[in-house]
């Protein structure tokens, strides 16, 4: 992976031979599929590289859109409670396509948030929604939180 190496990390076998790694924001063990591994480490760089507040985030956030229930990876939010970035994972695997853009868009529909950011570990990058330029533009890194417009 192209992420900082996460030494703290909480793995354990379950009884039934799966494995589990604990979810820093959620508190709790969660199975250890491939996309979970690259949330726990950019959930792990966001708060110990960027600072972004862990108290300020959320992973599997439930969203309606039109009939559909939906899940964000990851939340960012502001002080006062507003969605600020959304991030989606993919196993390392997983190749960032334009099809990756339009599900984070597509949840965005609901939550109107300013950023919205992609990894699979590997690859990562953010969108910024310039209201005056009436687009998104592709920042060049990772924008430490104190850089985020709240």
């Amino acid at each position: 992976m192209n992420l900082p190496e996460y030494k703290d990390i909480k793995i354990r076998k379950t009884q039934n031979g799966k494995y589990e790694v604990l979810d820093i924001l959620r508190h709790r063990f969660v199975s250890l599929t491939p996309e979970e591994w690259v949330r726990q480490h950019f959930v792990n760089f966001l708060v110990t590289e960027r600072q972004y507040p862990a108290a300020l985030m959320a992973n599997e956030i439930e969203i309606c859109v039109g009939d559909k229930r939906l899940r964000c990876d990851s939340v960012l939010f502001d002080r006062g409670g507003k969605p600020l970035m959304i991030m989606e994972y993919k196993a390392e695997s997983v190749t960032l396509t334009a099809d990756v853009v339009r599900q984070i868009m597509t949840y965005n529909m609901m939550l109107h948030a300013p950023y919205l950011t992609v990894s699979n570990g590997t690859n990562h990058f953010c969108l910024f929604h310039d209201k005056e330029a009436g687009r998104w533009v592709r920042l060049p890194d990772i924008p430490l939180y104190s850089e985020l417009i709240v």
